[in-house]
């Protein structure tokens, strides 16, 4: 063994595995663009899972999927269980979503993106795929300026204050959802404005990062769990504040939440206790988005667009690849 392998497994996860999780992603971004606009979801997502996987079987890694993608719309999935990679290296926790807005993919609408997060094993929230109602802002606030038990208006008004502006001038990121009719028409009373978005609420917790980029101060409404703890990884790498609850409104579903170690249904999940440790977050654009450009084939080149975060470093990192060999982008 080399010197560079002789690394403890948080350095390896520092040092090496970074650009590897780039690689993933990547895959199965590009593999999901080839179907983007063709109106068939399952394929795209099909495309998408199966190129990940294939990665990350290739990584010097014992991993473990705690966060799998699909299980409410019979989708393919990399399964929660399943184990990935050579088991060879360190033990890590896998969150994926290998194509997050599959509708997106499929109308060639923005936002659609290829999503995973590792971490040190037991390091994610071991979330089952259910709704999760959540609440996130960005960096620079005082800890517990929002709240997900407060109101929406008291939230947005907390909010303003902080920034020093007027209600009118905060933007929120609300899922259009007939389930969130209320939610809506409370934060509009405010005067603050609203975006609205029709998937990808990974996406839309992450436009949190960068409000000065995406004009997003205020994430608020329900959305999946597993999107959510992706969501809390990433938001946690710039120091951003969420606060999720798990949506366990039927038996069936306390009781599988059971099996996977939430004993408090009504428990409110700080960002923190979604995801902790050093935690890696990647992301590949798929169509086009305000956070990523997504996959543009040439001729001889196929370009992509990734962003990168790392949570004990705080570090973010944007990287535009040119792929010239396109066999790498091809099933085995």
């Amino acid at each position: 063994m080399s010197d560079d392998l002789r690394i403890s497994s948080s350095q390896i996860i520092e040092r090496y595995l970074s650009m590897e999780l780039v690689r993933v992603t990547e895959r199965a971004a590009v593999s999901a663009a080839r179907l983007r606009g063709h109106g068939n979801e399952k394929a795209a997502d099909q495309a998408a899972v199966d190129a990940m996987r294939r990665e990350l079987n290739r990584l010097p890694i014992d991993g473990e999927i705690v966060i799998g993608e699909g299980e409410r719309d019979e989708a393919p999935m990399l399964f929660i269980g399943e184990k990935v990679g050579t088991r060879q290296g360190p033990k890590v926790h896998i969150a994926v979503d290998p194509l997050e807005g599959t509708t997106l993919c499929a109308k060639d609408m923005p936002d659609s993106i290829a999503v995973m997060a590792m971490a040190e094993a037991g390091k994610l929230l071991n979330a089952p795929d259910v709704y999760m109602d959540k609440i996130a802002i960005g960096p620079g606030y005082a800890r517990g300026v929002v709240d997900l038990d407060a109101s929406p208006t008291d939230n947005i008004h907390a909010l303003a204050k902080a920034k020093g502006v007027k209600p009118s001038e905060i933007s929120t990121l609300i899922m259009d959802r007939p389930r969130h009719a209320k939610l809506i028409e409370e934060v509009r009373k405010t005067g603050c404005s609203i975006r609205l978005i029709t998937d990808g609420d990974v996406a839309g917790v992450i436009y949190c990062t960068e409000p000065h980029k995406t004009g997003i101060d205020l994430y608020l409404g329900i959305g999946g769990a597993p999107e959510g703890v992706l969501a809390a990884a990433a938001l946690r790498c710039v120091g951003g504040q969420m606060q999720g609850r798990l949506i366990l409104d039927t038996e069936e579903k306390r009781a599988r939440a059971l099996t996977m170690g939430v004993t408090d249904p009504n428990k409110k999940y700080s960002m923190e206790e979604m995801a902790s440790g050093d935690t890696i977050v990647c992301a590949t654009g798929v169509t086009n988005g305000g956070m990523l450009r997504g996959v543009k084939f040439g001729k001889d080149v196929i370009e992509t667009e990734t962003i990168v975060y790392r949570s004990i470093t705080g570090t973010v990192r944007r990287i535009h690849g040119e792929h010239r060999d396109f066999g790498k982008f091809k099933l085995d």
